[in-house]
C-alpha cells in the first residue's frame, strides 16, 4: 500500500490550502473547540480512525491531528500519526491566525519522522529539527505562510466561490509550496451522520505529509459558514482513500 496514513490526514486532514484574493470575515463564525471523528478506509475496507481537534488556549489555538491503523491492519503496516500546529491568535485578515510551532510524530509501517518547525515571523524564517537524524535547517517564508495542518484551518475561514482558485504558501518541513485549490462546485451528500449541503474543493498537491501528492484528492465541506470536511477521497497508486466524517463535537452547544 502506498502510505495510507499520510494520504490520510488528507484529511485529516484535512491540511487544505487557503485563498490569498478574498475578503476576510471573522473567525467567530469557526467554533471552538471543535473535535472532528473521521473513519478511514482503503478501497472500501475500513483501514483505520482519525481525530483533529481544535481548541482555544490563551491568544494560541492549538490543533492536533491524530490517526490510527484498523486492528487489522495494524499487523502488517502500523500507523500511528500525530501532527500538531499552534497557531498566534490572528487579527484582520488573517483572523484564524499564523503558526509559530510545528510537530509531526509519523510512524507508518518502516516510515518514521519526527520533526519539529519553529516559525520566526520577524525574521521571515522557519527553523525545521529532523529529531531523527539529527538535522537543522533554516528557510526562508513568506508573511502568509502557514504548514500542512494549519492551512486548512485557514481555508475554512474564508469564503468560497464556485469556479475560482485560491492560493496559500504551505512549508512542508523540506519546502515552501505555492498550492491551488479548485472550488469545483455544490453537491448535496448522504453520509452515515445525514444529508449535507457541500461545497467541493480540489487541492493540487504537490508537497508530502498531510497533502502527498499521490493522485487527485476531493474535499466535501458543509456549504456554511462552518466548512466541516464531512468527506474526503484521494486516489493512491492502488485504489483509494476515503476519510468519513462519523461523530466528534462540532455544531455550537453539542457535547
Amino acid at each position: 500500500m502506498n502510505k495510507p496514513a499520510s494520504v490520510v490526514f488528507l484529511m485529516v486532514m484535512l491540511a487544505l490550502c487557503a485563498g490569498l484574493v478574498v475578503m476576510p470575515r471573522s473567525v467567530s463564525a469557526f467554533p471552538m473547540p471543535e473535535r472532528l471523528e473521521f473513519e478511514i478506509s482503503y478501497t472500501g475496507i475500513p483501514a483505520g480512525r482519525a481525530v483533529q481537534e481544535v481548541t482555544l488556549e490563551g491568544n494560541e489555538v492549538h490543533i492536533v491531528s491524530t490517526a490510527k491503523s484498523a486492528d487489522w491492519l495494524r499487523v502488517f503496516f502500523p500507523v500511528e500519526d500525530r501532527i500538531e500546529s499552534v497557531l498566534i491568535s490572528g487579527s484582520p485578515p488573517l483572523y484564524i491566525g499564523v503558526p509559530r510551532l510545528y510537530r509531526e510524530r509519523i510512524r507508518e509501517g518502516w516510515t518514521r519522522f519526527q520533526k519539529d518547525a519553529v516559525f520566526d515571523r520577524r525574521k521571515l524564517e522557519v527553523r525545521t529539527k529532523d529529531l531523527l537524524k539529527n538535522s537543522e535547517t533554516t528557510k526562508s517564508i513568506t508573511r502568509r505562510t502557514y504548514d500542512t495542518l494549519s492551512s486548512f484551518f485557514y481555508f475554512r475561514s474564508i469564503p468560497l466561490q464556485v469556479g475560482t482558485s485560491y492560493y496559500i504558501d504551505i512549508f512542508d518541513c523540506k519546502k515552501l509550496w505555492n498550492t491551488e485549490v479548485r472550488v469545483l462546485r455544490r453537491e448535496v451528500i448522504e453520509t452515515p451522520l445525514g444529508r449535507f449541503k457541500t461545497v467541493v474543493i480540489k487541492p493540487l498537491l504537490k508537497s508530502e505529509g498531510i497533502f502527498a501528492r499521490t493522485g487527485d484528492m476531493y474535499i466535501w465541506l458543509t456549504d456554511d459558514d462552518r466548512r466541516i470536511p464531512v468527506l474526503m477521497k484521494s486516489k493512491v497508486k492502488i485504489g483509494s482513500i476515503t476519510a468519513t466524517l462519523v461523530g466528534g463535537n462540532y455544531w455550537p452547544n453539542k457535547k
